[in-house]
C-alpha cells in the first residue's frame, strides 16, 4: 500500500484501526492526566487555584470548538490530511507544554492541545470510508469507548507521575506516541475520495467559537463566582445569544458549517441529547470518585487514599469501557446500537444509585466503578455508531464532531454541578460532608436515567438522510465572512 498522501488504495483495516486507536488514546489520556497534578502545578507555577484551573478550562474550550470545525473540514478537504495535521498540532502543543515554565505559556500549550479533539470525528469518518461494512460498527465503537477509557487511564497515569516524577513528564511521556501516530497516519492511512461540497463559512465558525467559549467559561467559573452571580449569568446569556446567532446564520447560509437540517433529523438530535446526558453523568463521577477516596478516614466515609491509589479506583471503570468497546461490533450485530445505548445508560444509572445508597466500603466503589465502566463503554460505543448511521457519508465528520462537542459540554455541566454540591456541603474544617457526594450520585443516576429515555426516542433503525446542499461544487474553496 502506498503512503496515505499519495496512494489511492484502501488501507488494511487492522493497521488503520491501530493507528486511529493510538491517536485517540494519546489525546484521551492527555485530556485528563493533568487533573491529579493540579496541586503540584499550582505550587510549581506559583499561581492560585483559580489560575491553575485554566489548564483545564483552556483545553475544554479549544476542544469543544476545534472538534466541530475540524470534523467539518475533514469532510471537505480530506480526513487523512486533517488527521495528520491535527496530530502534528497535538505534538507541537505537547512539546510546548513540556518545556513551559509559566502558567501563561502552559495555558497556551493546553489550548493548542485541545484542538486535537477533532481526532475523534476524523477517525469515525475514516473508519466509515475505509473499512468493510462488517467492521465499521466495531471500530467506531472501540474508538468511542477509548474517549472515556483514556480519560480514566489518564487519571491513573497522572497520579503515578505526580507521585514519582516532575509534572513536565505529564507531557514528555506521551510525545513518542504522538509522533509515531502522526507518522503512521501519513504512511498507512489512505485519503478518502468521499468529500462534501461547499466552502468554509467563517462567520458561522466565529459565532460558534464565541458562543461556546462564553458558555463554557461561565460554567467553569461557577465554583468561584456561583451560579447566580452577575458575571456568571452575563457570560451564560451572552453565550446563548451568540449560539442563537450562530444557528440563525447557519439557517441563512448556502454553505453552513453545521447543516441545521441535519441536526433536526430525529436520529441525530436524539443521539446528541443522549450524548450530552451521558457526558454529564460520566464526568461528574470521574471527577468525584478520586476526591471521595482521598478524604481522610476521620470524615467517617473517606478512604484516606493517596492521589495514585485514588486514581486506581477508576481503573476498573477504564477496563470496563475498553472491554465493552471491543465488543461493540458483536453487540451491534446481535442486538442494535440503540439497545446498547439504553442498556449502557441503565447499567450506569444503577452504578451511580449504588454509590448514593452505600459508599462506605471498598467493594462499593470498586463494584460501582466496574459497572459504570461497562455501562458507559456500551453507551459511548453506541453513540458513535448511531450518529454515523443517521447521516450521509459526506457529513460524518461534522455530525460526529457536534456529537462529541455535546458530550464534552455535558461533562462540563455535570462536573461543575457536582463541584457545587460538594462545595455547598463543606464544613468549617475545610472537609466536605457526605451529603454533597450523595446528591451528586443521585443527580448522576437521574441524568443517566434521562439518557435511557432519550435512547428509547431514537428511531429503531436509523437510516442515512440525504440532505441537499444548495451550492454544488467539485472542489471546495474558502470564502470570507
Amino acid at each position: 500500500m502506498q503512503p496515505g498522501p499519495r496512494g489511492t488504495e484502501h488501507g488494511r483495516p487492522g493497521v488503520v484501526l491501530g493507528v486511529l486507536s493510538l491517536s485517540a488514546m494519546a489525546y484521551a489520556v492527555l485530556s485528563s492526566e493533568v487533573i491529579p497534578a493540579l496541586p503540584a502545578l499550582q505550587s510549581s507555577l506559583r499561581t492560585s487555584e483559580t489560575g491553575v484551573t485554566w489548564l483545564l478550562t483552556g483545553f475544554l474550550l479549544s476542544a469543544s470548538v476545534g472538534t466541530a470545525i475540524i470534523g467539518k473540514l475533514g469532510d471537505m478537504y480530506g480526513k487523512q490530511r486533517l488527521l495528520v495535521w491535527t496530530l502534528l498540532i497535538l505534538t507541537a502543543g505537547t512539546l510546548l507544554a513540556a518545556v513551559s515554565s509559566s502558567l501563561a505559556l502552559l495555558t497556551v500549550a493546553r489550548i493548542v492541545q485541545g484542538v486535537a479533539g477533532g481526532i475523534f470525528p476524523l477517525s469515525f469518518s475514516i473508519a466509515r470510508d475505509e473499512f468493510p461494512p462488517s467492521r465499521v460498527a466495531g471500530s467506531i465503537g472501540l474508538m468511542s469507548a477509548i474517549l472515556g477509557a483514556g480519560g480514566g487511564l489518564g487519571l491513573v497515569v497522572g497520579g503515578l507521575i505526580d507521585e514519582h516524577l516532575s509534572w513536565h513528564w505529564l507531557f514528555w511521556s506521551p510525545l513518542p506516541a504522538m509522533v509515531l501516530a502522526a507518522a503512521c497516519a501519513w504512511r498507512y492511512i489512505p485519503e478518502s475520495p468521499v468529500r462534501s461540497a461547499g466552502r468554509v463559512n467563517w462567520t458561522a465558525a466565529l459565532l460558534l467559537t464565541a458562543g461556546m467559549s462564553s458558555v463554557l467559561i461561565g460554567i467553569a467559573q461557577t465554583t468561584v463566582w456561583g451560579w447566580t452571580a452577575p458575571r456568571t449569568l452575563a457570560l451564560l446569556l451572552a453565550g446563548l445569544a451568540l449560539c442563537g446567532a450562530w444557528i440563525a446564520a447557519e439557517l441563512r447560509s448556502d454553505n453552513p458549517l453545521i447543516d441545521m437540517a441535519m441536526m433536526r433529523v430525529r436520529g441525530v438530535w436524539t443521539v446528541n441529547l443522549a450524548a450530552f446526558l451521558v457526558g454529564a453523568g460520566l464526568y461528574a463521577c470521574f471527577l468525584l470518585l478520586p476526591r471521595f477516596a482521598e478524604l481522610p478516614t476521620s470524615t467517617g466515609f473517606g478512604y484516606g487514599a493517596s492521589v495514585l491509589v485514588a486514581g486506581e479506583y477508576l481503573l476498573p471503570c477504564a477496563l470496563g469501557m475498553s472491554a465493552a468497546g471491543s465488543l461493540a461490533g458483536r453487540v451491534e450485530r446481535r442486538f442494535s446500537s440503540r439497545q446498547a445505548l439504553v442498556a449502557g445508560a441503565a447499567i450506569s444509572a444503577v452504578a451511580c444509585a449504588w454509590l448514593a445508597i452505600s459508599s462506605r466500603h471498598l467493594y462499593d466503589i470498586l463494584g460501582s466503578s466496574t459497572l459504570l465502566g461497562v455501562g458507559i463503554g456500551l453507551a459511548f460505543a453506541a453513540l458513535g455508531n448511531l450518529i454515523v448511521q443517521a447521516v450521509p457519508a459526506d457529513q460524518t465528520g461534522a455530525a460526529s464532531g457536534m456529537n462529541t462537542v455535546l458530550r464534552t459540554l455535558g461533562g462540563a455541566v455535570g462536573g461543575q454541578v457536582s463541584a457545587t454540591f460538594v462545595v455547598a456541603s463543606t464544613a468549617r474544617d475545610g472537609l466536605p460532608a457526605l451529603t454533597g457526594f450523595t446528591k451528586t450520585f443521585v443527580m448522576c443516576a437521574l441524568v443517566l436515567a434521562g439518557c435511557v429515555v432519550a435512547g428509547l426516542a431514537i428511531p429503531a433503525q436509523a437510516r442515512p438522510v440525504a440532505i441537499a446542499l444548495p451550492v454544488p461544487a467539485t472542489q471546495p474553496t474558502q470564502d470570507t465572512p
